[in-house]
């Protein structure tokens, strides 16, 4: 019944469904997993603070989006207003918030695939980062509803992560990217 059953839990890949494609990708290097876990951490930290704003989940994690729309974000926030779309088992819905972490074999299906997928799913905000330029792109909704580029930050320039899903939370990219 459920087509994403079929994939193996314990190979030690992800593995997601766009589109009906089957995407497969080899768990991550370490400057990636040292960005999630300061991100993640960074999320959590600010949640303590401002209990009933929402969760924040780290991959793997299946999001639903439709039978043949199936992927595990790097992390994900469902916010306090849509804890509907939260199941015991995964996400039926569109996340608050998406973030994905580039790496070589999973860069233009982040910037492009996912991106389209998150736009047409009703993702709120989707961060995409660049451990390789130490960069930030945050895409939000627009005024007509589209997932768009608001911002390209940089550790370099000194750049302070914010976002409206999380009023008050400030993240340094230097600190990020350290």
């Amino acid at each position: 019944d459920d087509l994403w059953a079929m994939f193996p839990d314990e190979d030690g890949l992800r593995h997601e469904l766009i589109d009906g494609e089957h995407f497969v990708t080899p768990s991550p290097a370490t400057r990636h997993q040292q960005l999630v876990g300061r991100l993640h951490y960074e999320i959590e930290h600010y949640l303590r603070a401002h209990p009933g704003t929402g969760e924040v989940f780290l991959a793997p994690f299946d999001v639903i989006f439709s039978p043949h729309d199936l992927v595990e974000p790097d992390l994900l926030l469902i916010a306090a207003d849509q804890s509907e779309v939260l199941t015991p088992k995964n996400v039926q819905g569109a996340p608050a918030l998406v973030i994905e972490i580039l790496s070589p074999s999973t860069r233009a299906r982040d910037l492009q695939i996912k991106r389209r997928l998150f736009d047409r799913g009703g993702v709120r905000e989707y961060w995409i980062v660049d451990p390789d330029r130490n960069q930030l792109q945050v895409h939000r909704r627009n005024a007509i509803g589209a997932l768009t580029l608001v911002e390209q930050l940089e550790a370099s320039a000194g750049a302070i992560l914010s976002t409206p899903i999380l009023p008050e939370f400030r993240l340094p990219l230097d600190l990020l990217f350290r």
